[in-house]
């Protein structure tokens, strides 16, 4: 292995510390120097970097800042080269990759930790010795470069955290139920960060994803189910991490967590049962894929499905932890261009539109689409309307008003004619599920809140100036109730009735339109837990 002691940041020297020596322990570099042992400190909250007395030079009474990336008694550097002596040793271990994942995986922490612990002993000779917390915070970095997110995986780690954005060297973290914190040094050059990306795009298994002069626009999965996107053409490199924090929902998770009650949770399992083609719509990070992917777990063992989606987050294809069987899924994922132009087509392209036709010679019984953004928009909804009862996708829409509008749109720009467009739309999608995003209360102390505000019928004929026919099946209560109550019965009530079962309401073999009216099961539980100024 190499030896790490002629690095700059890892060698014997012990200089006087500096203020600026201190600053660059809030971001990572080597302690150069260590105080006598004193007694543990507690801890102390985030202390800005030009107040930090210079006399703090042991790692343990430095004021943490929440566990920032990079924050251990090493330069990155040395992570990058201990990672890459182990990712030497485990090719060499397995040079076919012939071993299943998790033991692969298992021998790469068991080199991991004795790589540590050989450089570790080599460290000693010439440094004050590492104490163990501090060898094993070095071995979940090594690990976490191979196998997770990185120099950034401490802060997608920390609880509450949804998006990650980083802006050249500087990170902002958006949290649910607190306000935003910026870190100042997430790595050490832009060369790196792209860098990041690359690493991470190989270990999502997109081999022809990159960020280069000639592709400086990326998208892809993280190995634990984040979505990653990234640029060049920004002022500085960008990266966006959206989180998944929800990764194995169903829809009792949903009610906990507040975007159901329990008579919405009910309706919906019981539109999924009775094979409605639904619509979940919302705006940017208002959780339509978790409650689609709660939907689609929702769908009987015995069927069979397809999962259509440009970046996976959906992950129907994987058990459940709840134990709980599902269909049989075939999960399909476009590919992105590998920058080449051939003729008036990206080279090795395959966008969700290209993946219909295959994916319906599998004979599913239902399609889910992670997300319409485009012309796979008149696939989808032909294939609803063509037999394919039950199937699923979420389009991203501003308001519950424009629905329809936005539907048409898309069409209309796949090349359809409006009217077309709003005979397919009424033929097509049977129920819509709006979810409203309401994030102003984390500046004043609460939380984010996601909740399903409107469900429509949409009727399979046309109304007046041709447009499709829709009925508000649940609407917002009013001005101080923005979430769903029930306002009209559906008239495919009877459908739910006689398709649905629940199993686990006792007393209950089947939905039951009385619970719309008479709300045996409760509403929301009261009203909705507000800190801002509206409250």
């Amino acid at each position: 292995m190499a030896d790490t002691h002629q690095h700059p940041g890892v060698n014997g020297h012990q200089p006087a510390m500096r203020r600026e020596d201190i600053a660059g322990l809030l971001t990572g570099h080597l302690t150069q120097q260590r105080a006598p042992e004193t007694p543990p400190v507690p801890a102390a909250p985030p202390v800005p970097p030009a107040a930090v007395a210079p006399a703090l030079t042991d790692p343990a009474a430095v004021p943490r800042l929440a566990d920032l990336p990079g924050e251990l008694p090493v330069d990155w550097e040395v992570i990058e080269t201990l990672q890459a002596e182990v990712s030497k040793q485990l090719a060499a271990r397995d040079p076919q990759r012939l071993m299943e994942e998790a033991d692969r995986r298992a021998l790469a922490r068991s080199l991991v930790t004795t790589a540590v612990a050989d450089w570790a002993a080599k460290y000693a000779q010439a440094n004050v010795p590492l104490s163990a917390t501090q060898e094993q915070a070095i071995a979940t970095a090594v690990f976490n470069a191979m196998y997770r997110g990185g120099r950034l995986q401490s802060l997608l780690d920390e609880d509450g955290v949804e998006d990650v954005m980083v802006d050249g060297l500087r990170a902002h973290i958006e949290y649910l139920d607190r306000p935003r914190r910026t870190i100042d040094r997430v790595a050490d050059s832009h060369e790196e960060l792209i860098a990041w990306v690359n690493r991470m795009a190989r270990l999502s298994g997109h081999g022809e994803r990159g960020l280069t002069q000639s592709t400086p626009m990326v998208g892809f999965r993280m190995p634990d189910g984040s979505r990653v996107t990234a640029s060049m053409l920004t002022t500085r490199p960008s990266v966006v991490i959206r989180k998944h924090r929800l990764r194995d929902t169903g829809l009792e998770e949903l009610r906990v967590w507040g975007t159901v009650n329990p008579i919405l949770q009910y309706f919906l399992r019981a539109c999924v049962q009775a094979r409605m083609n639904l619509l979940v719509v919302g705006d940017m990070g208002a959780g339509k894929t978790s409650l689609l992917r709660a939907l689609g777990r929702e769908i009987p063992a015995d069927e069979r499905l397809v999962t259509l989606e440009s970046d996976r987050e959906l992950y129907l294809d994987e058990p459940a932890t709840s134990g709980k069987p599902g269909p049989v899924t075939y999960a399909f994922e476009a590919r992105q261009s590998n920058g080449e132009i051939r003729g008036d087509k990206k080279a090795g392209e395959v966008t969700i539109a290209d993946m219909f036709a295959t994916a319906l010679r599998y004979n599913a019984t239902r399609v889910v689409v992670g997300e319409v953004r485009s012309t796979e928009i008149v696939p989808m909804l032909q294939a609803m309307s063509a037999g394919g009862s039950g199937s699923m996708c979420t389009m991203h829409v501003r308001r519950p008003h424009a629905i329809i509008s936005r539907l048409v749109q898309l069409c209309t720009e796949a090349g359809m004619a409006t009217e077309a467009a709003h005979h397919l739309i009424a033929a097509s999608v049977d129920v819509v599920v709006y979810i409203a995003y309401d994030w102003d209360d984390v500046k004043h102390g609460g939380r984010k809140h996601r909740y399903v505000s409107h469900v429509y019928e949409v009727h399979d004929v046309v109304g007046e100036g041709g447009r499709p026919t829709i009925t508000e099946i649940f609407g917002p209560a009013g001005p101080r109730e923005p979430r769903a109550v029930f306002k009209n019965m559906p008239s495919f009530v009877g459908e739910l009735e006689n398709k649905s079962r629940f199993s686990d309401l006792e007393g209950a073999p089947s939905f039951q339109r009385s619970w719309l009216t008479d709300n045996p099961l409760g509403a929301w539980g009261g009203p909705l837990q507000r800190k801002g100024p509206s409250s």
